[in-house]
């Protein structure tokens, strides 16, 4: 069974500074609140085939995994792909105008697992939501909230 999850929240800033902030994987850790880390294999900033180290927190495991940059086009979609980890899976960042300079920013997860992964995608399908609505609500809050 595939998990496809596809999550999108508007954020009351312009999309370039949302696409910047939110395509900069060394930023993740700061609104991904399951990333605990990211250490980069290739020198930043971000181009197709960049890869970068995560490790994470999901359903109460650590996960570390490898992410590969497959498509970038800046200030409007970026895709990344394991390229190793637990299972096969796929982000896609979307940005797009949504007028009066805000930006609607979707986020999709969608990936194959395997083994004991497989026989828990219904549970991961459910969690993957809660956790990208979560994160997205966090970036929107962390652009349009000024830090002091």
């Amino acid at each position: 069974m595939e998990v496809d999850v596809t999550v999108s929240i508007v954020i009351a800033r312009p999309r370039d500074v949302v696409a910047a902030y939110a395509a900069d994987p060394t930023n993740a850790p700061e609104w991904y609140r399951r990333i605990t880390s990211i250490e980069w294999q290739t020198p930043p900033p971000v181009a197709v085939g960049s890869r970068m180290d995560f490790v994470a927190h999901f359903l109460g495991r650590r996960l570390a995994y490898t992410y590969e940059v497959r498509e970038l086009v800046p200030g409007e979609r970026l895709v990344m792909g394991t390229a190793q980890g637990p299972f096969p899976m796929e982000t896609t960042y979307t940005w797009a105008d949504e007028g009066d300079g805000a930006t609607k920013m979707s986020l999709r997860n969608r990936g194959r697992p395997s083994g004991i992964w497989r026989l828990m995608a219904p549970v991961m399908t459910a969690s993957v939501r809660r956790a990208t609505s979560g994160d997205l609500t966090a970036l929107k809050h962390r652009l349009e909230v000024p830090i002091p």
